[in-house]
């Protein structure tokens, strides 16, 4: 056994994560490599543990297209992610959903069901996005090196929940062309996300509070994991006590 494999089975037994569900990671492998640790033995030990299920990462475009740049290519086009993201998004994952900014790369059982809805509706994060999708499932988000600030979808409970608050109006959507791996084109229309000042991290306090985030670390490096359904259930709470409570004060940097 690699110590790869040894390092991500104990994380992820640690973390809860059940091996037939879905698992979306965030990372900043920076101080796993530090420690000597390999990313592409890293994934292969993660695509290990989860082969009765899927395992999914964020493979975000946002910088890179734009309305001067509308085209986006599910191979062509890089992600700015971090390198675990974007060597899983080459080298290991079966298809990347349809996007131009906010797309998803998994592997596994159901990775086909996860991402094929992409480019159907008008927004990143909606229902027909992988993150809503994974709201059918036994779900989990594992962040290592990262924390709340990162995960991807708690804009999906910004959606569903206080659209108008986080989204550009409809009038405002932008028309971009996504080329799948076969060649075929989708035309997508996309309404951005508000460039506001967000604070996710403050769900970490009452996830903990809860007991429905756990968190270590792992070879020098912190992680933290929770169940979407947990966190989703916690974010759209605050949301509908009010639709505005996830915009922080100034000083807080933004949150893309």
């Amino acid at each position: 056994m690699s110590r790869e494999t040894e390092v991500v089975f104990n994380l992820l037994r640690e973390a809860q994560v059940p091996r037939d569900g879905v698992l979306f990671v965030h990372c900043a492998f920076r101080g796993l490599h530090a420690a000597g640790l390999d990313a592409e033995a890293f994934i292969a030990a993660l695509l290990d543990y989860m082969s009765p299920g899927t395992l999914a990462m964020p493979a975000m475009s946002w910088r890179i297209v734009t309305p001067a740049n509308p085209v986006f290519d599910e191979l062509a086009t890089p992600s700015h992610v971090g390198i675990l993201a974007e060597l899983f998004r080459q080298h290991h994952a079966q298809r990347r959903s349809l996007h131009p900014t906010h797309s998803v790369a998994a592997r596994g059982r159901l990775a086909d069901e996860l991402l094929s809805g992409h480019h159907l509706d008008d927004t990143p994060c909606s229902i027909n996005s992988p993150h809503g999708r994974a709201t059918r499932h036994d779900a989990h988000i594992l962040m290592l090196g990262i924390g709340l600030e990162r995960v991807t979808a708690i804009h999906h409970a910004e959606e569903v929940v206080a659209p108008d608050a986080y989204l550009n109006p409809p009038a405002a959507a932008e028309l971009y062309a996504c080329r799948a791996r076969d060649g075929t084109i989708y035309h997508v229309r996309l309404r951005r996300h508000l460039k506001l000042n967000r604070d996710f991290p403050q769900f970490e306090v009452p996830l903990l509070t809860k007991g429905l985030l756990r968190r270590g670390t792992v070879a020098g490096t912190p992680w933290k994991a929770v169940a979407q359904c947990d966190l989703l259930s916690e974010v759209m709470g605050t949301l509908r006590r009010d639709p505005r409570g996830i915009i922080a004060p100034p000083g807080v940097p933004v949150i893309p």
